[in-house]
């Protein structure tokens, strides 16, 4: 009689060992999820503290009043009138998109020369391109200007632009990586077919590393849209400003303004938000995907 209850017990033990560890599994996950909301309200918080100041009147602003009632949406298009705003954007979005195509080109090149090609003094020189890196802006930005300023580049937008066209040792080190996540093989295969390196590099590396590319492209437009030190350096017409410069601009001249001046500050910021929204996918599996293989 023991004999056959035997087996009986020892599922009992098994699905209740089981069951236990899915609670403790549902439980670890919930703390984690609880744990991630937590710190994402954290980092939201600015933002959503940035509109709800938007949003009120220059009485709510000074009061205990945290939900602007009634939200004042005319703060957005006074804001917009106080400066240039749309002429500011489209020297924004021009200067974003000369550097995302400057930073995509001067980066595939390398980083493939550097993954797929075997060269003398390849890793050494690649080495000394990582090298780079360390050197802050501070150190090179007085050397670059001067440079610009003899160039008779200063006050047009070919020191924001040209210098994404020379590389950049982030980038290369980025795309680099996620070559060599590419099986040799179809590399080997395409040579077989006849294919020429540009064509493995067109045809078959780039179609595939395309997670790798929009990263770069991400972030090279993020930084670009940001940017405030290179515009205030190299531009002085106010008609060349970009939306960081304007700004600026609208605190000097409206300082006190604090309701338009965080609803000038939300539509700047509103376009990255967005993006990175739409593309955090690729973002992610680019960034994941580059620190498989080195």
């Amino acid at each position: 009689m023991m004999a056959a209850n035997l087996p009986a017990a020892q599922n009992m033990l098994r699905t209740s060992f089981r069951d236990s560890k899915r609670r403790r599994e549902r439980v670890g996950r919930l703390l984690v999820h609880l744990i991630l909301l937590i710190v994402g309200a954290l980092f939201l918080f600015p933002f959503v503290w940035m509109l709800l100041t938007a949003l009120k009147s220059d009485q709510q602003l000074f009061s205990n009043q945290w939900i602007p009632n009634p939200p004042v949406w005319s703060n957005f298009s006074k804001a917009l009138e106080y400066i240039p705003f749309w002429k500011y954007t489209l020297n924004t979005l021009y200067i974003c998109a000369l550097s995302v195509a400057g930073a995509i080109f001067s980066s595939v090149l390398p980083a493939y020369g550097f993954a797929r090609l075997r060269w003398p003094g390849r890793d050494l020189l690649f080495l000394i391109v990582l090298a780079t890196m360390m050197l802050p802006y501070q150190v090179t930005m007085i050397p670059v200007y001067i440079i610009f300023r003899n160039l008779n580049w200063i006050n047009t937008f070919k020191p924001l632009t040209v210098p994404a066209f020379f590389g950049s040792a982030f980038f290369i080190f980025l795309l680099r990586q996620f070559f060599m996540g590419i099986p040799e093989e179809l590399s080997d295969a395409a040579r077989i077919d006849g294919l020429g390196e540009f064509g493995i590099l067109f045809r078959i590396i780039l179609p595939l590393s395309k997670p790798a590319v929009a990263t770069v492209a991400l972030f090279t437009f993020m930084w670009t849209w940001n940017d405030f030190l290179g515009p205030l350096i190299y531009l002085s017409d106010i008609n060349m400003y970009t939306l960081s410069l304007g700004l600026q601009q609208f605190q000097t001249a409206h300082g006190a303004e604090w309701a338009l001046l965080m609803a000038a500050s939300t539509v700047v910021v509103l376009p990255v938000l967005v993006l990175f929204f739409f593309t955090q996918k690729t973002f992610i599996k680019g960034i994941a995907v580059t620190g498989l293989k080195g």
